[in-house]
């Protein structure tokens, strides 16, 4: 007799745990064997993705348009006759798609341009008695790239979240890259939403060529500053490579959601966010954490009741095998858990959220409440959804404003506190064996 098993297992702490625990950093995942015989069947060899990447970035750095161009052929089975999309193009497809998904877009960018418009990134300056100033220039970067996955989906959401921001921080140059599909087209609703968000340009172009292309620039693609927005395996490792060229905004992994629920949580809800999140990936991880062995199984049953309903299905069924539910002692130990995990999302369902908020140390972003759930901040809440992914919310935070400005220092001392200081910079010059820069303060003296 077989027993199927639940989608959604349910562990207790001790096995929970280490569950949570136990994943690789980005680019440590095993390398399967279906993703190695793409790689044979375009490169004629088994490569690494690590090392079928720099072979196509050192040929875009060497030849520029034509390797683009070339491995774009040999990867996508086709290339566009330009990679930059025409104006006119973006505008039909504007005017094409429907009024109520346009209006969605608007309304989307509206939020976030409103939410990241109050973050503070101003100059300033220390004006001293003497006469003398020091301070900090903020300026934006000139050029910076958005990477939009194609894939088996379109994503305006994400286009709409980072040119936004980018905007928003006073980027003049805001370029958006994205693979066109079989036809040779970009999904109409991306590029209505590159108008909407404020974008520059748009390039038709994705994977690692897209990235060598705007950190190296070519013939008829000029390079960025940045380049933000997720991808799939090869453009993250792209990323990765050509960081030190570029500046990055990091190296996305699967999304994940931790939920943190107590008895009085509403099963469907719960089980509703958990799903909402499966949906991106079969790597995605949804986790409920909880104090209540009977939530978990009611929310196991509520997975089990409402994913044959849903049009993913066998993603969902891959990520919820892997993801789960732990059973804690109670909501102080919850949170515990989740800032050893530090997940890129936190959903707390419990009767009173705020009193959890100040114990939080580790996530991307806190939903605060049932009614403040994830999908809310996926499209409409107003902060960006671009959050630090696999642990790295321990150390990075959102995409924001400050992402796309630098700082410039600003020396100008008096004459007076000039003299002030200077002794004191000789001896430590002296300390490091640098005479030039100690007769430097010698001379002045």
């Amino acid at each position: 007799m077989n027993i199927q098993k639940p989608i959604f297992p349910i562990f207790d702490t001790d096995t929970g745990t280490r569950k949570l625990l136990h994943r690789k950093p980005v680019g440590e995942t095993e390398q399967s064997p279906t993703l190695t015989a793409g790689i044979a069947r375009v490169f004629g060899e088994p490569l690494s993705v690590e090392d079928a990447v720099r072979r196509i970035l050192t040929d875009i750095r060497r030849r520029g348009d034509a390797a683009v161009r070339e491995w774009t052929v040999r990867i996508d089975g086709g290339a566009p006759d330009s990679f930059t999309v025409p104006p006119a193009e973006i505008e039909t497809a504007y005017r094409a798609i429907p009024t109520d998904l346009r209006d969605a877009l608007q309304f989307s960018a509206d939020r976030i341009h409103q939410f990241h418009e109050k973050q503070p990134a101003q100059s300033w300056l220390d004006w001293r008695d003497d006469g003398g100033a020091l301070g900090q220039m903020i300026r934006p970067l000139e050029r910076v790239a958005v990477y939009a996955p194609g894939g088996t989906a379109p994503y305006p959401s994400t286009l709409i979240h980072t040119a936004v921001t980018a905007r928003v921080a006073g980027v003049p140059q805001v370029v958006v890259a994205t693979p066109a599909g079989k036809d040779g087209k970009i999904a109409p609703v991306l590029l209505a939403a590159a108008k909407i968000a404020g974008a520059t340009e748009v390039i038709a172009l994705g994977g690692a060529q897209a990235v060598g292309a705007l950190a190296f620039g070519t013939e008829s693609i000029r390079k960025v500053d940045k380049i933000v927005g997720p991808g799939n395996i090869f453009v993250v490792t792209a990323k990765r490579q050509v960081f030190g060229m570029v500046d990055i905004d990091g190296l996305p992994g699967p999304t994940e959601t931790l939920v943190i629920a107590d008895t009085d949580a509403d099963p469907t809800l719960v089980a509703a966010d958990l799903l909402a999140q499966a949906e991106h990936d079969t790597q995605s991880a949804a986790i409920l954490i909880t104090p209540s062995k009977k939530l978990a199984l009611a929310v196991q049953a509520e997975i089990e009741k409402q994913s044959p309903t849903l049009s993913r299905l066998g993603i969902i069924t891959e990520a919820m095998a892997q993801s789960g539910a732990v059973i804690c002692r109670n909501l102080t130990e919850a949170v515990k858990l989740n800032n050893l995990y530090a997940p890129e999302h936190l959903c707390l369902h419990v009767q009173n959220p705020w009193e959890l908020v100040g114990q939080v140390k580790n996530a991307g972003g806190i939903f605060v409440g049932e009614h403040t759930y994830e999908v809310l901040g996926d499209y409409t809440a107003g902060p960006t959804h671009v959050m630090p992914t696999m642990g790295t919310a321990r150390f990075a935070s959102p995409l924001s404003v400050r992402d796309f400005t630098k700082i410039i220092s600003i020396f100008g001392l008096s004459a007076k506190e000039a003299k002030a200081i200077a002794p004191a910079a000789k001896r430590l010059a002296e300390a490091e064996g640098l005479t030039a820069h100690a007769r430097a303060v010698q001379v002045r003296e």
